[in-house]
């Protein structure tokens, strides 16, 4: 991985699930080495998939859920258990040999086990600390349990998304979670290694995914700091608010119509024979001008509104289904579908990365690893002898590779 741009980074991720996973997943596609910390109970939780998140009770070698291999790819995996005094010593040893800690625990949970972030710049002054959690360190909410839902309700976002008329609408996507926890905090951990180099000091990166998701509300937020009026779901200009920019019915789907700058709507309007509906670009949805504009949509099938864009370029596409987008000519071209050889289950289809670099492209192909898979080889790597090593699995301060969870989801 000489040539991939982060393959001089470590990073020891002791998150669990989704926020944290995929930011290391990022980090782990464009070179860096990153290690998975698992406990020597169920470790991370979406290695087994339960029912309710779309796979079974038990996964052999915790390698076969598909939501575990999609964020997975590229590390490697380490049981300890951090409630041992041995445990806490072998974490500790890891976190001196690396440049990037990845904590997804309540705030607290680390220093109370006495491995916290000022323990882990005893260990390591240069180490970047990034904390992901749904309130921040500090303030009220601190110590309140919350998903990603939460934290778009609480921040205004859930409640301008859908129709007026209608309930909040969860997007289907993780806002919260991926917009304003993962990438903020690989955002973070990237400018804290940048200042590193300056400075030669590690600092902690506080990364709220309420904060974040708030963030998402920029242009909405500052049209309010101006004008004091509060933004009703369904009215946004940009969120159901103008006939311009709306999904509309077609004969046979769905298609979006993004024709915001007054050339594409004029061009919609010619292009379907009905130049007298330029002037009515700014009305709002239930008016008369949204009506009509609805029966030109219901008017023609998806496809033909594709030839139809193809030809006057003014930004109506059609709203595809998961199996067609992933199929498309524009994600198969760019790359956003790749093949990863997975030990035991051969070719697995996942997403590819979504930042291109032009010298130094990331390779997302490397595959997930087993349950503690480099459990023994992570601890010699740290200097334990391999007498040491065979101490630690027999006292339970730390385990090698299992095929099943040791441990209860739901406990």
């Amino acid at each position: 991985m000489a040539d991939l741009p982060l393959s001089d980074v470590r990073v020891l991720d002791l998150t669990r699930l989704l926020p944290g996973g995929f930011c290391s997943l990022l980090l782990a596609d464009l070179g860096a080495e990153v290690l998975k910390v698992e406990d020597t109970g169920m470790g991370d939780y979406i290695r087994w998939a339960p029912p309710y998140y779309g796979g079974d009770e038990q996964q052999a070698l915790g390698t076969r859920s598909s939501l575990y291999l999609s964020l997975n790819r590229g590390k490697r995996s380490v049981r300890l258990d951090l409630k041992s005094e041995r445990g806490r010593e072998a974490l500790l040893r890891l976190v001196a040999a690396h440049d990037v800690v990845l904590d997804g625990f309540r705030p607290g949970v680390l220093d109370k086990l006495g491995v916290g972030y000022e323990r882990m710049r005893e260990a390591n002054p240069r180490v970047v600390y990034c904390a992901i959690t749904g309130y921040g360190q500090d303030g009220p909410y601190a110590q309140r349990a919350g998903h990603d839902m939460n934290y778009l309700g609480l921040v205004g976002l859930l409640g301008l998304t859908g129709a007026g008329d209608g309930p909040p609408v969860q997007p289907a996507g993780q806002i919260a979670d991926l917009g304003g926890g993962a990438l903020m905090a690989a955002f973070g951990v990237m400018a804290a290694l940048h200042e590193r180099e300056r400075s030669g000091e590690g600092q902690m990166v506080d990364v709220s995914m309420a904060d974040g998701a708030l963030s998402w509300l920029a242009m909405v937020a500052g049209r309010y700091f101006c004008d004091g009026e509060v933004p009703r779901r369904g009215e946004q200009q940009l969120a159901g608010g103008l006939v311009c920019y709306l999904p509309y019915e077609a004969a046979d789907g769905w298609v979006t119509c993004g024709a915001l700058e007054p050339k594409f709507w004029a061009a919609f309007c010619e292009g379907a024979g009905r130049p007298d509906l330029v002037e009515k670009q700014f009305e709002a949805p239930g008016s008369e001008a949204w009506a009509e504009v609805a029966a030109v949509f219901r008017s023609r099938t998806r496809a033909e509104w594709k030839a139809f864009n193809d030809e006057r370029d003014c930004c109506i596409e059609p709203v595809l289904d998961l199996d067609e987008a992933l199929d498309s000519d524009l994600v198969r071209e760019r790359g956003m579908v790749v093949e990863v050889e997975q030990p035991e289950l051969g070719t697995v289809r996942q997403l590819g990365h979504p930042v291109k670099l032009s010298r130094t492209p990331a390779d997302p192909t490397r595959p997930a690893p087993a349950f503690g898979e480099h459990t023994e080889a992570v601890l010699r790597e740290v200097g334990y002898s391999a007498e040491e090593v065979a101490a630690m699995l027999e006292s339970g301060a730390a385990a090698g590779p299992a095929a099943t969870p040791q441990g209860e989801f739901r406990a």
